[in-house]
Order: C-alpha cells, then sequence, then structure tokens
C-alpha cells in the first residue's frame, strides 16, 4: 500500500496501526466471547484445532506489544477491556463466575495471558514460527490452565480473605 493511500484511506501510518489494532482485539474478543458463551465442547475443540490459523493476528500483536508507545498502551487496554466485556458475557451466559472486581480479573487476566504468552514464544526453540508456537503453547497451557481456572489452586480461601481484609482496610483508611 503506498503511502497516499495510507493517507487516504487511515489519515496516517498511526491511523493504520490504530486500525490493525482495532481488527486484531477484535477478532480476539469474539472468539473468546463464542467461547466463554458455550457449553458445547464442539466450539471449545473447533477453536482449539485452527489455533494456527491465529498466527498472523498474535504475530502482529507480538510486535505491536513489543514495540511499546502509545499505541501499544491503547491494544493492551482495549484488549483489558475486551476481557472484561467477554468475561461479563460468559457471567450472563453461565459459565464463568461472577467476580468481587470484575475489571480487575479483566486487567489479570489480560496481561498475565498475554505476558505470559509472550514469555513462551521468547522460550520456545522457534519464537519466529508462530504456528508452531500456538500449536506447542496449546499443548503446555491449555490443559494447566483450564485446571487452575476450574479446579483452583489454593486449598481454602484463607490467603484471599486476608488479602481482601487489608485491603478493604487500607481502602477504609483513605476514605
Amino acid at each position: 500500500m503506498s503511502a497516499a493511500l495510507v493517507i487516504h484511506h487511515f489519515g496516517s501510518k498511526e491511523g493504520l496501526r490504530k486500525a490493525c489494532d482495532d481488527f486484531v482485539a477484535e477478532e480476539i474478543r469474539s472468539s473468546k466471547a463464542a467461547a466463554l458463551k458455550s457449553n458445547d465442547p464442539t466450539t471449545w475443540l473447533a477453536q482449539m484445532a485452527e489455533i494456527e490459523s491465529y498466527a498472523p493476528l498474535m504475530a502482529y500483536l507480538v510486535r505491536s506489544m513489543q514495540s511499546g508507545g502509545e499505541l501499544a498502551k491503547m491494544l493492551w487496554q482495549k484488549m483489558i477491556d475486551n476481557a472484561e466485556e467477554y468475561l461479563d458475557e460468559g457471567v450472563r451466559a453461565g459459565t464463568v463466575k461472577p467476580s468481587r472486581d470484575p475489571r480487575a480479573r479483566a486487567r489479570f487476566l489480560a496481561i498475565t495471558g498475554g505476558g505470559g504468552f509472550l514469555l513462551y514464544l521468547q522460550m520456545h526453540e522457534n519464537p519466529t514460527d508462530l504456528r508452531a508456537a500456538l500449536r506447542d503453547y496449546a499443548h503446555d497451557m491449555v490443559l494447566p490452565s483450564l485446571e487452575v481456572y476450574t479446579e483452583g489452586l489454593l486449598a481454602d480461601r484463607a490467603m484471599y480473605e486476608a488479602f481482601l481484609a487489608e485491603a478493604q482496610q487500607g481502602e477504609a483508611h483513605v476514605g
């Protein structure tokens, strides 16, 4: 695409990048929303079977995050906003448990998921082959993550309750 066409359609190089960011974020949001709203294993397994098809989107996402800057921050924020939206859709569908703080949960999941993938990619034997990396990531990470999300990690709520009480006490002193 020529510079003139970029300017004509998007106003600037940054406008083109923002349009690409929006497209990638929406593709990820819509696929995650479909999975979280569904109770049908066929939906989940079909998405997993197609994981390599996400390689171009993930390559773009990785490059955007690694480049940093204001557009990368805006993309992260969009991904967090989208996570909050699709988690809420899952809550309404009855497939996701409600959260005491939906925004904080969405931020945690978006950052740990995105950051975890970036780290996994850096450690992968061939980080430039996104198709292989996605396939291996799914093989290595899906079952352990589903176990943590479904079964939980801690034996009881004691640690959570202690930190929650501390946070609430701190909020009471600030207010």
